[in-house]
């Protein structure tokens, strides 16, 4: 009997047949979403030999949900994932003029998926624009329901716009707009309650798969209360509710500014010997060019929403492109979580048997990873690792290799599988 994922006392409860609802995306989305089920299908039955399997049920949004039935996000799309808790999209189309920002701003914001969960590695083979991308393995944690893609703007030249400034002129006393009469103005709310819960999963996720440092990336040498309250916010958070697990920068600054810069490092060094998870914070400037320089200084990244933009596709671009990155948005206390292909949709090659499905093929494995089914992903690793270490890919990716051998989506698709 086919069942839906269920959360019980914080934890997922995932039977063998789960409904998992998927939106096809567009664009490319058709075809990536159909070499992904291929290959997810066969996964799983030969992990599990016919005692595990997905029903996989379509929701529309975007173009094609549009185009039957005049509505980009039906409510029954949003309702479907509320219910099931876990599903998987492809691309989808931002529609142009008025309505919704963003259909994956939306779909986040609705359900509340306050983490953006992006891993990144480098795979043997895979041609990268850095001297050794074997050095970068980072998971970022990238907030996202708050900053500037709550999306609370007013436009120049709008009663609104002036009615804004006008009170931040009048009654706040602000003085620092150049040109008033001209300017579009921006909010960007950044809450204790939204970077604790961030910045909490993160570290989670750092002790559970025993990594060395969380990393606190933000701009609070400029933005003081929202990036810097970020910061703050963060170090308190550790100290207060994982005090026996770790040791961070700040406690040690305060040990050098109180017993000197010896007794710091000697702190510093027995935290590390005991397996203390280190807790450090960056600006957001030098951390992109730190990834560059040292990269192996980092392992789990927690950072607000737009430096997490800039942070993991540049991360991405270190390691092959976003054509191979994955990524998540999840709710870890509602066990809501939708995976997702990270890239467009790609219209120029849209229908040429071109795209490669591999960055939605990675947020599968992910999605399986999240419900206990990690022997699905291991298997379509396993067979990414090796046609790539053997020149194998879709375009985008051979074209750089070298001797790299450009399969077709289709061809792709089948090679994995041959190699599960």
């Amino acid at each position: 009997m086919k069942q839906q994922v269920l959360i019980e006392n914080g934890q997922l409860v995932v039977p063998d047949h789960p409904i998992i609802p998927f939106i096809e995306g567009d664009g490319v989305g058709k075809e990536i979403w159909g070499a992904a089920r291929q290959i997810f299908d066969k996964a799983i039955a030969k992990a599990y030999q016919g005692k595990r399997s997905i029903e996989w049920h379509e929701v529309l949004a975007g173009e094609k949900s549009f185009n039957l039935n005049g509505s980009w996000l039906p409510d029954e799309t949003m309702n479907t994932f509320k219910q099931y808790l876990v599903g998987i999209k492809g691309p989808l189309t931002t529609p142009v003029g008025g309505g919704i920002r963003s259909l994956n701003v939306a779909l986040r914001q609705e359900l509340d998926l306050y983490v953006c969960l992006r891993p990144v590695r480098w795979f043997k083979g895979v041609e990268s624009p850095v001297k050794y991308p074997e050095k970068v393995s980072m998971t970022i944690f990238r907030e996202n329901t708050e900053d500037i893609y709550a999306g609370i703007e007013w436009q120049q030249g709008t009663p609104e716009a002036e009615k804004f400034y006008q009170f931040i002129s009048q009654q706040m006393g602000v003085k620092k707009v150049r040109f008033p009469n001209t300017s579009s103005f921006g909010v960007k709310p950044v809450s204790i309650e939204g970077s604790e819960r961030l910045i909490r999963s993160a570290i989670e996720y750092a002790l559970q798969h025993k990594l060395p440092s969380v990393t606190l990336v933000h701009k609070g040498n400029i933005m003081k209360f929202t990036e810097g309250g970020f910061k703050q916010w963060g170090y308190a958070l550790a100290e207060c509710e994982f005090a026996d697990s770790v040791f961070t920068m700040n406690q040690y600054a305060k040990l050098q500014k109180e017993q000197g810069n010896e007794v710091a490092k000697q702190a510093l060094q027995a935290a590390k010997l005991t397996g203390k998870l280190i807790i450090k914070d960056v600006i957001c400037d030098a951390f992109l060019q730190n990834t560059l320089l040292k990269p192996e200084d980092y392992s789990v990244v927690a950072t607000l929403n737009l430096n997490g933009d800039y942070v993991s596709d540049q991360l991405a671009a270190m390691v092959g492109g976003i054509g191979i990155a994955p990524g998540a948005n999840i709710n870890y206390m509602t066990g809501h979580a939708i995976f997702e292909a990270t890239h467009g949709t790609a219209p120029d090659i849209a229908g040429k048997n071109q795209a490669n499905p591999s960055s939605l093929l990675l947020s599968g494995v992910m999605m399986f990873d999240y419900l206990g089914w990690y022997e699905v992903g291991q298997l379509i690793t396993g067979a990414m690792e090796k046609l790539f270490q053997n020149g194998k890919a879709t375009v985008d990716l051979a074209r750089f290799m070298k001797d790299g051998e450009e399969l077709t989506t289709s061809q792709f698709t089948q090679a994995v599988i041959d190699n599960l």
